[in-house]
């Protein structure tokens, strides 16, 4: 269950980047490259595998340090900004849980 943040974050990196190739190509990078960061990450928590957690709050550590600045620039980065804090307060506390 914990697995399906990390597949949903991935599913929504993916389109925004697809979404942004529109305006710039990093974008489509970006987008795509956090994505596949979400999805191996819920790969591996779905097959009990290590650092499947780690992996997932990597991701949304990049994507909210992307995304923070631009928050007042429209709902788009605004979005992702919400999203990504919660994916990471979320993602952090199982990784805590697990060290603890």
């Amino acid at each position: 269950m914990s697995q399906h943040p990390a597949f949903t974050m991935a599913g929504l990196c993916a389109v925004g980047g697809v979404i942004g190739f529109v305006s710039t190509i990093p974008s489509l990078v970006a987008g795509l490259g956090v994505g596949a960061l979400y999805a191996y990450g819920g790969y591996r928590i779905k097959e009990g595998g290590d650092y499947g957690y780690e992996i997932a709050t990597a991701a949304s550590a990049i994507l909210l340090s992307s995304s923070a600045p631009r928050f007042r620039k429209g709902p788009v980065p605004m979005g992702l900004t919400v999203a990504s804090s919660l994916a990471l307060a979320y993602y952090g506390k199982k990784v805590y849980d697990f060290r603890q």
